[in-house]
């Protein structure tokens, strides 16, 4: 019998589990201010630069990659989108968000997030370890929390910190540490379809349809490439799903007296993306801090998911600068609230936006007039048009209530 070799020990200021974009933003945001840290994740670089992940990126978070010098590519790659379009009754009417907020959002793909992050962490000499396996965590209750886990090379390490940060995802290894946490649930009877076109543009900004065959987003992702998304039953096959069967529905959701039509082309990459809303309270046990999809999804319909773990990170990056730099432990008390009360809103908004939008099972006479009564009260009047503009763009008051 083989005899296991003992672990590697080192040490750290803080560990983090996860290496998506909160987990690498973390890592830099923290080397700006001379902290160390080490990421782990069970995935490699290749397997996550390469999992196709939309984005739309609120002002403030494309300002958190250009203004930490993680890149400025979002700029020259990514679409500035100075509105969105609400549709219904075949009529679309637009959201001008310069008007009425002064702010735009970015199409600018998760995926570029990432790659932008993993390349500056590179540059910078930060210390991140894809396609480690079997990570474990104790100590949580104690100022020197360890991680354990067995690197790419087979070697087992053992990695002790002052701070233990789980960024893994929505299914989240650290986050089931917590052992008197709350989870608060929202499950959707339905889904989104979604597709690949190679065709040119169908609008020159996102286009959210309310039709009484069912939700529809009209989105972009290049020139020549875009994303598009229905609503469908969460237990379709996309094998069920045709070109032509795609373009008809996509087809009667969008039709309208205003005669607008999609650009059609070669259709791939079908996936159909369940709905959940999910938060995790406190986000906070012990020394273990969590961040990110680790303690809270949105639905996408109100683009949140990545901005929101953004947002946890500016928080986090704050806190432990007093922590560690300033050595008081005691702020650690106030990251979990202060997260949340964004995190909440988030929900507010997405889940407004997802039951505004979508057809409804069961609903009655009532309830369709209803909520078209609702998108028309949106469109038709400034405080309402105001209201989904400074959510969508990320609330003009998000530096301040950051900071507070």
């Amino acid at each position: 019998m083989a005899v296991q070799k003992p672990a590697t020990s080192e040490r750290t200021q803080v560990a983090i589990v996860g290496g998506g974009p909160a987990g690498l933003m973390l890592s830099h945001l923290l080397a700006l201010d001379g902290i160390d840290s080490i990421v782990i994740d069970n995935r490699t670089r290749h397997e996550i630069e390469t999992t196709d992940r939309a984005g739309i990126l609120e002002s403030d978070s494309v300002d958190l990659l250009t203004s930490s010098g993680v890149s400025d590519r979002v700029l020259r790659d990514g679409y500035e989108h100075e509105g969105v379009d609400l549709r219904f009754n075949g009529e679309s009417h637009r959201i001008d968000f310069q008007r009425l907020t002064g702010a735009s959002v970015w199409l600018y793909p998760q995926t570029d997030v990432f790659i932008d992050l993993a390349d500056a962490r590179e540059r910078d000499g930060g210390d991140v370890r894809f396609g480690v396996r079997d990570a474990t965590v104790d100590g949580l209750l104690t100022d020197s929390p360890t991680v354990r886990f067995i690197d790419a090379e087979g070697l087992h390490r053992e990695v002790s910190a002052s701070i233990l940060v789980g960024a893994d995802g929505s299914r989240s290894m650290t986050r089931h540490q917590i052992p008197d946490r709350r989870q608060f649930y929202r499950e959707y009877p339905f889904a989104w379809f979604g597709f690949f076109v190679d065709a040119p543009p169908s609008a020159p900004e996102l286009v959210y349809t309310r039709s009484e065959h069912g939700f529809a987003l009209i989105s972009q992702r290049t020139d020549a490439l875009q994303r598009m998304y229905f609503q469908c039953s969460p237990g379709d096959d996309v094998n069920d799903w045709s070109d032509e069967r795609i373009w008809e529905e996509l087809a009667r959701r969008v039709a309208g007296p205003d005669g607008f039509t999609l650009k059609e082309g070669p259709i791939h990459g079908k996936t159909v993306l369940p709905f959940r809303s999910f938060v995790c309270e406190p986000m906070r046990y012990g020394s273990l801090l969590l961040a990110g999809d680790a303690a809270h999804t949105v639905p996408p319909t109100g683009a949140k998911g990545l901005n929101l773990a953004l947002a946890d990170v500016k928080v986090l990056a704050e806190t432990l600068h007093r922590v560690i730099l300033d050595r008081d432990r005691a702020a650690l008390d106030s990251y979990s609230d202060r997260a949340l009360k964004r995190v909440w809103k988030s929900q507010q908004f997405s889940y407004w936006m997802t039951t505004m939008l979508h057809r409804l099972d069961g609903a009655s006479e009532f309830d369709v007039k209803r909520q078209l009564g609702e998108l028309d009260s949106v469109v038709s009047s400034e405080a309402g048009s105001r209201f989904l503009a400074e959510a969508y763009t990320g609330w003009p008051t998000v530096a301040a209530a950051l900071s507070a």
